[in-house]
């Protein structure tokens, strides 16, 4: 079950990463959100794109190989999770918080909570 989660968070995060890489301003004009961030920078969207590219090759890696994988997973779920907690912050701190955690939940909260439960290494029977 873990490894078909991480092959399906592969896809999306891959695909996410790509589009910020290669389309970087349709993908900031088309998602909900991201033009209230401030004006946009090309550079920005594609550092992100490369680490949200990253994140999805290392579930990829764990969903087709296994265990072996795992700490690739998690370093990719640790760059979702940290990235999930500055939007938190600014969320609570902002003009409406209840909109934007509402608006983020999907993208920016579920997709790293998938990707820890994904990358976490399941309790072996004893």
């Amino acid at each position: 079950m873990r490894r078909i989660l991480a092959g399906l968070l592969a896809l999306i995060l891959t695909g996410n990463g790509l589009v910020m890489l290669l389309a970087g301003a349709w993908w900031y004009s088309a998602v909900p959100g991201v033009t209230e961030t401030g004006p946009f920078n090309p550079h920005f969207v594609q550092d992100i794109g490369a680490a949200y590219l990253v994140s999805g090759a290392a579930m990829a890696l764990l969903a087709a190989r296994g265990a072996a994988w795992i700490p690739a997973a998690q370093a990719g779920a640790a760059f979702l999770a940290l990235h999930a907690l500055i939007h938190l912050k600014d969320a609570l701190g902002g003009h409406h918080p209840g909109g934007d955690l509402i608006r983020d939940a999907a993208g920016v909260y579920l997709l790293p909570l998938l990707s820890i439960w994904a990358a976490w290494p399941a309790k072996r029977s004893a």
